[in-house]
């Protein structure tokens, strides 16, 4: 099968990519509504994009009725959020955090989570999460009719829980992602979990 993509309607493009850009990584997404109620969203068009400088970058689309959704809408006033990495057994929180709710309303009272302080970052990370990026906004760049945002943010800090990291010889961390156990984004409603890490030797 052979797909035209000019004779797609959006949403079919959508459903296709979705289903074969797979596994794809879920940034879970903390930034500030004020007065220190935290909005908390799940997204799929997520990616690292440069090291120099430590650049990541989410895909962000309105909402039903058309507004920015409130992760842009803290973003742009506040410059900061906190990127999580989900794990296998949270998929059903976080889904639930993909929800249309009033701005101002908080996904984490509804789901039950907690949060920490994120030592030299002004926002505080989800409790429940083993890493955590703490970042600030470097760019944002609109595409398309509609139109996506693309929000690139600087990595400032970065937590990772001690349980899921260790040291080589030459004191490289080293992340242990069959404990981090990462939630993966699929088509539909689906998720998918990692199987056993295996390496592979690069040529030089």
């Amino acid at each position: 099968m052979q797909l035209n993509f000019t004779d797609l309607s959006a949403n079919q493009r959508y459903h296709l990519m979705t289903q074969t850009i797979i596994p794809r990584p879920i940034a879970w997404v903390l930034t500030d509504s004020g007065d220190e109620n935290y909005n908390l969203a799940p997204f799929s068009y997520f990616t690292a994009v440069s090291s120099k400088p430590a650049l990541l970058m989410i895909s962000v689309g309105k909402k039903p009725n058309g507004d920015n959704k409130d992760t842009l809408t803290n973003v742009l006033k506040n410059k900061k959020m906190v990127i999580h990495i989900a794990a296998e057994h949270q998929a059903e929180i976080v889904t639930q955090t993909a929800a249309t709710l009033a701005h101002g309303e908080s996904e984490l009272a509804n789901a039950g989570l907690t949060t920490s302080a994120f030592d030299d970052f002004p926002l505080p990370r989800l409790t429940q999460c083993d890493i955590a990026y703490g970042c600030e906004l470097y760019e944002i760049k609109e595409l398309g009719d509609i139109p996506q945002t693309l929000i690139f943010v600087e990595v400032k800090q970065l937590y990772i829980n001690d349980t899921v990291v260790s040291q080589d010889a030459k004191e490289r961390l080293n992340i242990a992602a069959d404990k981090v156990k990462p939630l993966a984004r699929l088509g539909g409603g689906e998720y998918a979990s990692i199987t056993a890490p295996f390496s592979i030797q690069r040529p030089e």
